[in-house]
């Protein structure tokens, strides 16, 4: 058992209570204002005031293409794809993704996130990577091309839930636009065989959705519900062009649209209309995207940036609460990734959570702790990301058995040989 006393602790309803919460391995045992007598503590740690939060949930990204970090930015969209990042990850190994993955998942750390929504190949090298680190992933499916490909598909799906308390796994394919017509059909009936959420990008640019409508005659979204794909839920990445039909179809199903505004903003792809999703009772989470195309996998960036650009695009200072972006970056996000266990800090939910130091000049004096969060706060902030009771950092310092220097040089060694290869 931990004992974290002396704290400030955001409740479920975004309130704040003045007191202690205790972990029991990977549960929270324990929330209240007076010590709990009795217990016998592993540690017991003052926080001295400072801020427990939800950790945050990253719902879409690509861990590892932090290969690609800074290697071609300021491209055209297209071209920084299909000459740039195509090419590249084509020569990527399983120890490769392993190797660039421990990368990622550092700096998820130090930004307080606990958990990836992880689209990618190579999901052994991902779970390998992720379960050696103590955190958790989701792991989504990355399928694209022919309709056989639904078989490796299901053999994934069915491989990985179940594999460890840390790793979960979802239908999913890349894109409309990287997937036949057979494929999209494969991938509906392995929704409806096992009653399964799908995800998949959707709509993220202009040009995209506006392709699809010419081949199909339909948006992405409305030619994904007409092959049954969402009959049992699940989401899209990106959702820059839903039209309201789309909309609908996302309120009907229970569909999370998950938002990257650092990585639409990046690549020019655009600005997601979040708060008219949000009228219709669309549900939002936030994700990063891949370090590629963002760079940062920073959750502080992504809140400023949605309730920013939202107020940019309605020319309107009070769209987009900040308090609600909060959420999507914590609460929403689990539930987008079917963790329902990790979306709040309450007895008997798992102890995935972040402490923000509010001693820092940025958080002080205070006046809204939540808006402060959004408008203000900073991954420097972080002192302490917990992932299932385990302290995985504090000030500073990672709590994982390995050689981070090390790390670090072979990323860039073979980074190197990957690019002159």
């Amino acid at each position: 058992m931990i004992r974290y006393y002396n704290a400030l602790i955001l409740m479920p309803d975004q309130s704040l209570l003045n007191g202690e919460l205790v972990t029991d391995g990977s549960v929270i045992s324990y929330i209240g204002k007076e010590k709990k007598e009795g217990l016998t503590f592993e540690r017991e740690i003052n926080l001295n005031g400072n801020l427990i939060i939800p950790a945050f949930k990253n719902a879409h990204t690509h861990s590892a293409m932090t290969f690609l970090r800074s290697y071609a930015d300021d491209l055209p969209l297209n071209e920084w794809l299909f000459n740039k990042v195509f090419p590249l990850e084509a020569k990527l190994t399983a120890d490769d993704i392993y190797l660039f993955t421990k990368i990622a998942v550092l700096e998820y750390l130090t930004s307080g996130i606990s958990t990836s929504f992880d689209m990618y190949f190579e999901p052994e090298a991902y779970v390998q990577a992720n379960t050696e680190y103590g955190f958790r992933t989701v792991l989504c499916g990355a399928v694209s091309g022919e309709a056989k490909n639904a078989e490796k598909l299901e053999k994934r799906y069915n491989k990985f839930n179940g594999i460890s308390p840390l790793i979960s796994y979802k239908l999913g394919f890349h894109a409309e636009y990287t997937a036949s017509e057979e494929l999209l059909d494969a991938v509906g009936a392995l929704a409806k065989k096992y009653k399964a959420p799908v995800f998949m990008h959707n709509s993220e640019t202009e040009s995209e959705t506006e392709n699809c409508i010419k081949k199909y005659g339909k948006t992405p979204t409305a030619l994904f519900e007409s092959k049954g794909i969402f009959d049992y839920g699940g989401g899209g990445f990106h959702c820059v062009y839903l039209n309201d039909n789309d909309m609908d179809i996302f309120v009907k199903r229970g569909l999370f649209a998950v938002t990257c505004p650092a990585s639409n903003a990046k690549l020019a792809s655009g600005i997601a209309p979040l708060t008219r999703m949000m009228k219709k009772g669309v549900k939002i989470a936030m994700g990063t995207d891949g370090p590629a195309s963002n760079n940062c996998l920073d959750m502080f960036r992504e809140m400023f940036l949605a309730t920013a650009l939202q107020k940019i695009a309605q020319k309107d200072a009070s769209a987009l609460d900040g308090a609600e972006v909060l959420k999507m970056a914590t609460s929403n996000g689990a539930l987008a990734l079917g963790l329902d266990s990790c979306d709040v800090l309450a007895v008997g939910k798992q102890a995935d959570l972040a402490v923000i130091d509010m001693s820092a000049p940025n958080m002080q004096p205070v006046s809204n702790v939540v808006k402060n969060i959004v408008y203000s706060g900073s991954k420097s902030n972080i002192k302490m990301t917990v992932v299932a009771g385990r302290i995985l950092f504090e000030n500073g310092v990672f709590n994982i058995n390995d050689d981070i220097e090390k790390l670090y040089h072979d990323a860039n060694v073979r980074k190197e040989e990957i690019i002159r290869s």
